[in-house]
């Protein structure tokens, strides 16, 4: 079905019992996350807070909290939306196979935004920043954020709502050096239109409005979030995912969304900037305090039936990760297209998403000769040259002919063909000294840092063991050495303290250039080798969050020749917390015991317990 708002969708969520009521006033502060990371770490439903502390309206969180949910809200729309993206990305593909895309025209052309003519539900009443739900999810946030916006630019004399951008920016809406219900914060990274907009605005005496929308029917959310073949509008693939054309207004010289639960509306100031943070992100730790753009608000609607829609993120998997899953779903068809060659691109959630990317190519230019990796070093390169997976720290490809049936999302199995097949002397690519993602601090400066690309085509060149050399011993410091899976050894250190600390990993590979560690490729350097080795998804968020790859690999018999580095031992990261890192989210204890109670009394109302 298409909802009309968020009311509507909730309505339809608790029909079919996938939605549970709180009926308890909440505090927004720090309360109502914890019980949301509960009830998702349980696969729960979503969660309508009816009462939230400080605030007339309720609020809603967790409707995209597992795959199954996600698919069943989306459920009218998805196969028609898979259709208009492939054709509008590759239009012959309609030739290719025309009954199967015969409707897709049309579905595109209704989805086409469209003029509230009668009035707008938006405009049903006015409020303040502070009276709305102002949810802060970790103990060191700098304040409350809005964390699912719709924040929605036009450029500069331009009136057409085709020419619009509509992305999903981090909004502030208290703390720091806000004043109070007069200004917000807009945090934006890299490869992000309002970025553009901002640039062009800066070179022309235009104000430059801004409208952040909050709620509405959830394809609203995830359109400003959805990366789109060029030419296709936010506000048309919002149509088409939700089954109902993006409506809107204007007022006051702003465009509205007629279907949002709540419209910030302002001005961006030209010149101004303040500081915004810390975070608690997607990474699984706090993104610091920066300075960042200022929006000077001008007025905050609401509409009758209000609920303020929102997530909590941290360390994946989280609520944001069914985006994911649900891109993905859009867009397979497209990655052969996008990437000539590629089969498959997995960003990996566990790991944080950008910062590690496992893909499968292909491997087609020798084919008369001993198979090493060449054609797939041409798609990595096309790969961290591309929009969102430029932003990729560690890209590790494999290619499809040495095993048919690989897939990169059974990534422990991934990494068993890959480690049984790299070799360290050849299969290491880096980029130092280059623009990382924003929230990644594990390089040597703010968006600054290295990647790597490991390569690897070919027949087996080892067998891998989950077993330590006979008479195996670590120099002193170095202790509990356990294995993730076959082929991967954690060795826990010493804290690292500073630059001197570098070389604990060289005194590591030093040691080791006694033993025959053929069948251990990979060893990890880590401050708790128990919790590394506890689950997979502990070893790929530790190493891959945690390692600048031009600082934090090292390798027994290292070398470099012609510039080129390499190992003919065992690759060793050090992924032990630098004192640059961020700090990694941490639950606030007394907020926990209190939730602890508020479940105990309510198991059943909860759904948890």
């Amino acid at each position: 079905m298409s909802y009309n708002s968020m009311a509507a969708c909730v309505r339809d969520l608790e029909k079919h019992g996938h939605l549970i009521r709180i009926k308890q006033e909440v505090n927004p502060d720090l309360e109502m996350a914890e019980i949301h990371r509960r009830v998702y770490d349980t696969e729960g439903p979503a969660i309508l807070f009816e009462k939230v502390k400080g605030s007339p309206f309720p609020a809603v969180s967790n409707i995209y909290g597992t795959y199954e949910r996600t698919d069943f809200v989306f459920r009218k729309t998805i196969k028609q939306v898979q259709k208009v993206v492939e054709l509008k990305a590759d239009p012959t593909n309609f030739l290719k196979n025309p009954l199967r895309y015969l409707s897709a025209p049309f579905t595109a052309l209704t989805a086409l935004p469209m003029r509230s003519l009668l009035g707008s539900p938006i405009t049903y009443g006015e409020t303040t920043i502070d009276q709305l739900p102002l949810v802060k999810s970790w103990p060191m946030d700098g304040g409350a954020f809005v964390t699912l916006p719709q924040v929605f630019t036009l450029p500069p004399n331009e009136n057409s709502l085709m020419k619009s951008n509509i992305g999903m920016y981090r909004i502030q809406l208290t703390g720091n050096e806000y004043e109070t219900n007069k200004e917000i914060g807009l945090h934006y990274q890299l490869h992000r239109g309002i970025g553009v907009h901002h640039t062009m605005y800066n070179e022309s005496e235009e104000d430059f409005r801004c409208c952040v929308f909050i709620g509405g029917p959830p394809s609203h959310a995830f359109s400003a979030i959805m990366p789109l073949p060029e030419g296709m509008s936010e506000l048309t693939f919002a149509g088409l995912l939700g089954g109902r054309r993006f409506r809107y207004t204007k007022r006051n010289g702003f465009i509205l969304s007629s279907d949002a639960d709540f419209v910030i509306t302002g001005i961006i100031r030209k010149g101004e900037k303040k500081p915004e943070g810390p975070f608690g992100d997607h990474l699984g730790y706090y993104s610091l305090q920066h300075d960042f753009p200022v929006m000077e608000v001008e007025k905050v609607y609401y509409r009758k039936d209000a609920i303020w829609h929102f997530t909590v993120v941290g360390r994946p998997p989280q609520e944001d990760s069914s985006f994911g899953y649900l891109i993905h779903k859009i867009v397979k068809l497209l990655t052969p297209q996008e990437f000539p060659g590629i089969h498959e691109i997995h960003a990996v959630d566990a790991a944080g998403v950008h910062p590690l990317l496992l893909a499968i190519g292909s491997e087609r230019y020798m084919p008369f000769r001993e198979r090493k990796p060449e054609e797939i070093l041409t798609q990595a390169n096309r790969i961290i040259g591309s929009g969102q997976t430029s932003l990729a720290k560690f890209l590790i490809i494999a290619a499809k002919g040495d095993a048919p049936n690989l897939s990169a999302k059974e990534i422990p199995h991934f990494f068993e063909h890959v480690l049984e097949r790299i070799d360290w002397r050849r299969d290491l690519h880096f980029q130092t000294k280059t623009t990382i993602d924003t929230l990644d601090y594990s390089g040597d400066g703010w968006n600054a840092g290295s990647k790597v690309i490991m390569a690897c085509c070919g027949e087996k060149i080892r067998e891998l063991k989950a077993e330590l050399p006979e008479n195996f011993d670590l120099p002193p410091s170095f202790t509990n050495p356990k294995f993730v899976q076959k082929g991967i050894l954690a060795i826990q250190g010493n804290a690292f303290t500073g630059k001197d600390s570098y070389q604990d990993a060289e005194v590591l590979c030093q040691h080791l250039e006694r033993y025959d560690l053929k069948h251990i490729p990979l060893i990890l350097l880590v401050d708790d080798s128990d919790f590394v080795t506890a689950t997979f998804n502990n070893y790929l968020w530790v190493t891959y969050t945690r390692a600048n790859p031009s600082h934090d690999l090292h390798g027994v018999h290292s070398f470099i020749e012609y510039k080129h580095w390499g190992c003919r031992g065992p690759l060793v990261i050090d992924a032990r917390i630098k004192p640059h890192h961020a700090p990694p989210l941490v639950n606030d204890e007394h907020v926990s015991k209190k939730v602890d109670q508020l479940f105990a009394k309510g198991g059943e109302l909860y759904g948890v317990i």
